[in-house]
C-alpha cells in the first residue's frame, strides 16, 4: 500500500537546468548583500563545500547559495512527484463490484484527480563580466568587475588588471603601421587606459584590505592617479614603501607617464607649469604638444605590472585579507 509515494523516500535528486552557457545562478544569504552571480558546476575546486560571495566575500555552504527562483523551482517539482506518487497508489485501491441477481448492489471507487500543479520554471539572469579563477580555474559571472572567486575566495583584482593590460597591449600593436594621426590617438588612448586601469585595481584593492590600515576609511579613498601621491598614501596607511616595487628609472618613467596620461585628459596633450614642475622634464617646454610613442607606453605598461604585483605581495603579507565568515 502507497508503494509509489515510499518509493520516493524522504528525499530526491533535482537537477538545476543551467544556462544556454553553462551557468547556474547563486544568490548571496548574507542579508546585508544578497547580490546575484552564476558559477559553471565542474570547473574549479573538487569537492568544495563552501561557497565565497565574490561580492562581500561571505562565507557559507554552497547549498546556502540557491536563489529564491531555484527554490520554487525544486519546491514545484517536489510537490508534483509527490501528488504524482499518491495519484498512482490512490488509482490502485480502485475498484468495482457488479451488482449479481436481479435486485444486487453494485459497488465501486474511481479516484479523480485535480490536474497537477504548474512547474515553475525560471531563467538565469544575464550579467556583465565572466571571469575564469586564475588560480583554481573555476568559471563564474557576476555585476561590475572586481570579485572574490566563490571556490577558493582570491581576488581577482590583479587578474583583471592584467586583462585589461594585455588589452593595452593589442591597441599599441593595432597602432603600428595606421595613419599617424590616427595611430598617435591610439597610443594615447592606450597610455589612459593603462592609468585608469592601474588606478582601478589599486583602489579596489587597497578597499578590500582596508581593515589592516591606520585608518581605513582613508585607505577606500586612496587614489592611484598621482603615483608619488599614492606612494605617500600607501606609507602613511600600510607602512611599505610602493616605489621598492621597481627601479628607480622604471619609477621615475611610470611617475611621469601618470601625468602625460593627466594633461592628455584635462589638457588635450598641451604641456603647462604643472606638469614641468612636478616631472621635471627637460624634452619639451610649456605651450608644446606631448609626443607620446607606442614603446615608451609598453615601458610604463611593463612598470604598472611590476607595481600591482608589488603592492599586491606587501599588503597580503600584512595579514589574510578577509571574506566574511
Amino acid at each position: 500500500m502507497m508503494r509509489h509515494l515510499r518509493r520516493l523516500g524522504d528525499h530526491f535528486v533535482i537537477s538545476l537546468p543551467p544556462d544556454r552557457k553553462g551557468y547556474i545562478g547563486r544568490q548571496c544569504p548574507n542579508r546585508k548583500c544578497r547580490k546575484y552571480f552564476k558559477i559553471v558546476n565542474g570547473t574549479g575546486l573538487r569537492g568544495v563545500t563552501v561557497c565565497h560571495c565574490p561580492y562581500c566575500g561571505y562565507r557559507a555552504n554552497q547549498g546556502d547559495f540557491h536563489t529564491p527562483d531555484q527554490v520554487e523551482y525544486v519546491q514545484s517539482l517536489a510537490v508534483r512527484e509527490a501528488r504524482d506518487a499518491i495519484v498512482k497508489d490512490l488509482k490502485e485501491l480502485e475498484f468495482e463490484i457488479k451488482p449479481e441477481g436481479l435486485f444486487g448492489l453494485g459497488l465501486s471507487m474511481k479516484v479523480e484527480a485535480d490536474p497537477p500543479p504548474p512547474i515553475r520554471h525560471y531563467s538565469e539572469k544575464t550579467l556583465e563580466t565572466r571571469v575564469t579563477c586564475g588560480n583554481c580555474t573555476l568559471k563564474y559571472a557576476i555585476y561590475g568587475v572586481f570579485a572574490y572567486c566563490p571556490d577558493c575566495g582570491l581576488h581577482n583584482s590583479l587578474q583583471i588588471l592584467d586583462m585589461n593590460l594585455e588589452v593595452v597591449d593589442k591597441m599599441l600593436t593595432a597602432a603600428v603601421g595606421l595613419d599617424r594621426e590616427v595611430g598617435a590617438k591610439l597610443i594615447e588612448n592606450a597610455l589612459e587606459d593603462c592609468v585608469s586601469a592601474f588606478d582601478g585595481y589599486g583602489r579596489e584593492l587597497c578597499r578590500i584590505n582596508a581593515k589592516k590600515a591606520t585608518d581605513p576609511t582613508k585607505a577606500k579613498r586612496i587614489s592611484f592617479q598621482n603615483l608619488p601621491g599614492a606612494r605617500d598614501k600607501i606609507l602613511t596607511l600600510f607602512a611599505f614603501d610602493l616605489s621598492k616595487g621597481v627601479s628607480s628609472a622604471e619609477w621615475n618613467l611610470a611617475a611621469r607617464g601618470f601625468q602625460k596620461r593627466h594633461l592628455i585628459a584635462h589638457k588635450m596633450g598641451v604641456v603647462d607649469a604643472d606638469y614641468i614642475a612636478k616631472t621635471g622634464d627637460a624634452t619639451t617646454s610649456v605651450g608644446r604638444k606631448l609626443v607620446v610613442s607606442e614603446a615608451y607606453v609598453r615601458a610604463v605598461s611593463q612598470a604598472v605590472r611590476k607595481l600591482a604585483q608589488y603592492l599586491t605581495d606587501h599588503i597580503a603579507g600584512l595579514g589574510v585579507q578577509g571574506p566574511m565568515k
